[in-house]
């Protein structure tokens, strides 16, 4: 018998996998870097930045991280070069940048507050209303959109790009300034008086629109909304946990304020139960006195680390 011969057919090969779905993530360098990098590790990510690098690698195959300056997050996610990213509202109205908005986040550089960007200038300056900037020179960083505010309250100025150490222009190299603030101390240390506030800004999680039509990026960017929020609630609260006699049950669960109704146990002494509620962390000093004198005992404080509503 004739041995049989070998196909000279290639193989078929087998075809080649679907890439893996990946977010592209801008994350803000600079001043809100930190916080922002807190805020992800409370959220669930841990986000490896160091003072050089720029792709921070992050424990989530799905997200590819980037460094990018705030001032210029929202053309880089209007372009499409991201998907998603946070930024001030400010740099936003700034480019006047097509971009969904996912969620408002409430924190800044030094706090949970929003920051202002404010027109200021000498102490000892004549102008004291918007309206006394007819014709002087502005310096500022937040240029387009202080030219559009003077321009709403029908002043021409003179507005001018500041590269930096823009409080310590006036009187010399302009007559006032628009500067960011969160306390105003920066301000009074360099001398100068608050004129009027253009714009209170707070951090949004921002995404391209496109990007936002594609199913599965947009419920990992709700996702991520999601527990960012949750995070920075925790901000502020804190978990209470106490053993309470069902004598003094009621005069306890009218002290309380929660989110909703306390949790309530039974225990396995009779006519005891273990009761645990969240509440703002600011009231606890006050509130863990009165809890202890209308018979509460056994109390724990605890920190948290997401509040879902």
């Amino acid at each position: 018998m004739a041995p049989a011969k070998k196909s000279t057919r290639p193989a078929k090969s087998a075809a080649p996998a679907a890439p893996a779905p990946l977010l592209k993530l801008g994350l803000p360098k600079g001043s809100l870097q930190d916080a922002t990098v807190r805020l992800f590790a409370k959220a669930g990510w841990n986000v490896m930045a160091s003072g050089r690098g720029y792709y921070p690698p992050i424990d989530d195959k799905e997200i590819q991280a980037r460094l990018i300056r705030a001032q210029e997050m929202a053309r880089y996610v209007e372009d499409g070069l991201l998907d998603v990213g946070l930024t001030g509202r400010d740099w936003v109205l700034e480019q006047n940048a097509k971009v969904h908005e996912v969620a408002e986040l409430q924190y800044a550089r030094a706090g949970l507050g929003k920051v202002r960007w404010v027109i200021a200038v000498p102490e000892a300056s004549p102008i004291h209303r918007v309206e006394d900037l007819q014709g002087k020179r502005i310096a500022t960083e937040l240029v387009g959109f202080t030219r559009r505010y003077l321009k709403g309250r029908g002043v021409t100025a003179k507005v001018e790009f500041s590269w930096g150490a823009t409080e310590v222009k006036p009187p010399e190299l302009a007559y006032a300034i628009v500067e960011l603030t969160e306390t105003g101390s920066s301000l009074r240390a360099n001398h100068l008086r608050i004129v009027d506030t253009i714009l209170e800004s707070t951090t949004l999680l921002i995404a391209n629109r496109e990007s936002w039509k594609d199913p599965w990026k947009r419920r990992k960017m709700e996702s991520m909304a999601l527990l960012l929020g949750g995070a920075l609630r925790a901000e502020t609260k804190v978990g209470l946990k106490m053993n309470v006699h069902e004598g003094h049950l009621g005069e306890v669960q009218e002290l309380l304020p929660a989110l909703h109704t306390p949790t309530l146990a039974t225990l396995s002494d009779k006519g005891w139960f273990s009761l645990e509620v969240v509440v703002d962390e600011q009231l606890v000093r006050d509130l863990v006195p009165r809890l202890k004198q209308f018979g509460a005992t056994g109390i724990i404080e605890y920190p948290l680390n997401k509040v879902v509503p």
